[in-house]
Formats: C-alpha cells, structure tokens, sequence
C-alpha cells in the first residue's frame, strides 16, 4: 500500500483485536491541531477511514492518539478512571508522502509498543 497512515492495535494480555478502541489521527500545524481522522477500530482491530490511503496527508508531524483506558473500562479490564493508561499520544513525522506509515499498537493495562511497521 502506497501512501497513508493506519493504524492497527491489539490487547495482547487478552489476545485479541482492540475492537472498538477510539482513536484519533491529527495533523500538527502552525502551533495546533487539525483533526484529520477518527473513529473506532474493526473487527481486525483497525481503523478503516480514507487516510489508510492517503486522503489529506501532507508531508508534516502528526499525532495519533489511542483512548486505552475508555476502551479497557469498556471491555471489564480497567476499573475506575483514569486508568493507568488513559490515552497515549504519538507523533510522528511524514517526509515522503509516497510512503505508507503503519502504526501497529501492542498495549497491556500497564504498557505499550508503538511502532512503525511495514
């Protein structure tokens, strides 16, 4: 796939698709952001929206943000709020708007590896 940004996150202490997990892809621009995608990830635990293809990426810093703790209130593993993980930023760069940047998400209640993949 050419071109883009995805995201794909999965809850590996329960070994499943993050099915239902909100996040939110902003473009960082002139001191603030601009939403550029949101919504809630599938059945595979991925987010599909225009932006998997490139629909309004420019070359320039970005943050997606994954809303963990909702997502785990929701599903029985978290209780209260905030949760020890409540919503984890990450920004990144796009230089080359020919690329496509996959963001895979591997999260537990206590922690998280966020990537680039392929």
């Amino acid at each position: 796939m050419a071109g883009g940004v995805s995201v794909h996150a999965v809850d590996v202490a329960r070994g499943v698709p993050a099915q239902g997990m909100r996040v939110e892809l902003f473009a960082l621009r002139d001191g603030g952001r601009v939403l550029l995608a949101e919504g809630v990830l599938g059945a595979n635990g991925a987010l599909d929206h225009p932006v998997t293809a490139g629909q309004g990426v420019t070359a320039g810093v970005y943050e997606a943000v994954f809303h963990i703790g909702a997502f785990q209130r929701a599903a029985g593993v978290a209780v209260g709020s905030p949760a020890f993980l409540e919503e984890v930023p990450f920004r990144f760069t796009v230089t080359d708007v020919d690329q496509h940047f996959h963001l895979p998400l591997k999260f537990t209640p206590w922690g998280f590896s966020l990537f680039r993949g392929a």
